[in-house]
């Protein structure tokens, strides 16, 4: 089996949406097995769970993106990764990332760099979408790639919306899609 992990964390459970969705896609690969790793309120995973990453052949990196970036939870994750990254433990593992914002764009980006950044330290493979945008005057956010997400996938969640309305069906689309991508990639890449 191709072991997929999805370290998120989740605000306000908009994200959490969206990880569920990465989750459910990549989970469909035949032969993939996909586990959801949420990062709590105080920037830590569960027990174990850490270490458990050293198994994995796919790490999909999730945050919302607060203030130009991911959230200081995921930030502190992401320092704790200088222990594998001394040793090379995650090298060579295929990587991913995924953020949701309350707005159209919301420097979405900026969070999609930081999740390449931090996969390129660890020397990671780096997935796309690889979907074209849904650009024309009769699309709009029920499509998938809507937010024209190409280094990762891309919601929004308004920010007077439950987790009930939001993410969109596009969104949570996109991110179903990304999640197969990602999937698929490992597996070719373990072989």
């Amino acid at each position: 089996m191709t072991k997929i992990a999805i370290v998120y964390f989740s605000g306000y459970g908009h994200t959490q949406k969206q990880a569920e969705a990465v989750h459910a896609g990549a989970s469909s690969v035949d032969g993939a097995d996909a586990k959801l790793f949420r990062i709590n309120e105080d920037g830590d995973l569960g027990e174990g769970e850490f270490e458990a990453l050293a198994g994995y052949d796919a790490i999909i990196y999730g945050s919302p993106t607060y203030m130009g970036g991911p959230a200081w939870q995921f930030k502190k994750f992401t320092d704790a990764t200088s222990k594998p990254w001394f040793t090379q433990e995650w090298k060579d593992k295929i990587a991913g990332g995924f953020t949701n914002s309350a707005s159209v764009n919301g420097d979405k980006k900026a969070t999609l760099d930081y999740f390449f950044t931090l996969s390129q330290q660890h020397g990671q493979i780096w997935v796309g979408t690889g979907l074209l945008p849904a650009n024309t005057k009769a699309h709009g956010p029920d499509d998938v790639n809507w937010t024209a997400g190409f280094s990762g996938a891309m919601a929004i969640s308004p920010s007077d919306a439950s987790p009930e309305e939001a993410p969109g069906k596009g969104d949570l689309e996109t991110a179903r899609q990304y999640g197969v991508r990602v999937a698929e990639a490992a597996k070719r890449w373990a072989q």
